[in-house]
């Protein structure tokens, strides 16, 4: 159970930074009020408008995509991408089979064999 001292623990420090956070934008806010009181023309006006009814969004898996939505210069650095990770992936094991051959002769230098690669087995 000394998860869930750990998990109050952490709320606890996250409602203690929330609240010195709420409280900063406070003081910046009175701050603003002050400097605005001092000018006669700035002055602070909040309004608010009633909220009617809930309006429905429909998801956008429900809305049909077109090819033509996709533009041209998003799909060439699409392509763009996929080509350079392509050449990137071959030189990576150009270079790899490149480092098993040298270290593969550096072994066979260091037995002294100075034999033909074993035959492959079928």
């Amino acid at each position: 159970m000394e998860w869930v001292k750990e998990r109050d623990l952490l709320i606890e420090q996250t409602l203690a930074f929330v609240q010195s956070v709420n409280a900063k934008k406070a003081d910046i806010k009175r701050a603003d009020i002050r400097r605005s009181d001092t000018k006669p023309d700035l002055k602070l006006r909040i309004e608010t408008a009633p909220i009617d009814a809930t309006k429905i969004i429909e998801s956008p898996a429900s809305v049909p995509v077109s090819r033509a939505i996709v533009s041209g210069d998003f799909r060439a650095e699409m392509q763009a991408r996929v080509a350079k990770f392509r050449a990137h992936q071959e030189r990576f094991n150009r270079e790899r089979e490149e480092y098993f051959s040298a270290t593969l002769a550096k072994v066979r230098a260091a037995l002294g064999e100075d034999c033909a690669p074993a035959p492959l087995r079928k």
